[in-house]
């Protein structure tokens, strides 16, 4: 039992380091995603109305 408290020891700031990058990798992709998302909303919003005939002023 002492030796895998040896290797945990020794494993535990590798695994602790990898999880902190995964999170914050998935962190940026998702907001990417959401980024982009909305981007495009947008777009098609403003492509949308600019499609529309404008109403006549009096």
């Amino acid at each position: 039992m002492d030796e895998f408290w040896t290797y945990f020891s020794v494993l535990a700031p590798s695994i602790g380091v990898g999880l902190v990058f995964w999170l914050a990798m998935r962190a940026i992709f998702r907001a990417d995603r959401n980024e982009r998302a909305t981007e495009a909303e947008v777009r098609q919003e403003l492509a949308d109305r600019d499609q529309k005939p404008a109403a006549p002023r009096d």
